[in-house]
């Protein structure tokens, strides 16, 4: 199952939870257990019910997300990372084979297939990456069982 339930405005910000929510009881109730979903970049530095107490910062964070851009850009869509970061433990108590896709700035740009990756943090330097990327990751790591119980930060 691949999830990229997600806000389209600021007055949609609170539905991948509970979306997820649905997602994760209509799949025990069917049997599946195989789950890939995206989130955002700065979620794992977003404090949630079941993570109260997050890093300060992504080690895969240089120093101008990690104080510049970083705080203003999570105080500005504080609601949709405060959603994206419960989603993210309602994944985590889930019992599923859960992957975590994590992309910085989304774009509308092709596909490129030449994208990075890291495991358990953001990608240092990552700025952008186009939803055709996420998706093709997406995809990629729905067949590969290393990838269940983690985060993968993605970026150009």
């Amino acid at each position: 199952m691949l999830s990229g339930l997600g806000p389209r405005s600021a007055s949609d910000a609170g539905i991948a939870a509970p979306g997820t929510r649905a997602i994760v009881d209509a799949m025990a109730a069917a049997g599946s257990r195989r789950i890939v979903v995206v989130s955002a970049a700065p979620v794992g530095t977003v404090p949630s019910p079941g993570r109260p107490h997050p890093p300060r910062s992504d080690p895969g964070d240089g120093f101008l997300m990690r104080y510049l851009l970083g705080p203003g850009i999570k105080r500005v869509l504080r609601r949709h990372y405060a959603d994206l970061a419960v989603m993210e433990d309602v994944l985590r108590d889930s019992g599923l084979d859960w992957t975590v896709v994590r992309p910085p700035r989304l774009t509308d740009k092709p596909l490129t297939g030449t994208y990075r990756t890291a495991y358990g943090r953001n990608v240092r330097g990552g700025v952008t990456i186009s939803r055709a990327d996420v998706a093709h990751l997406m995809l990629t790591v729905l067949d590969q069982p290393g990838t269940v119980g983690q985060t993968v930060g993605i970026a150009n």
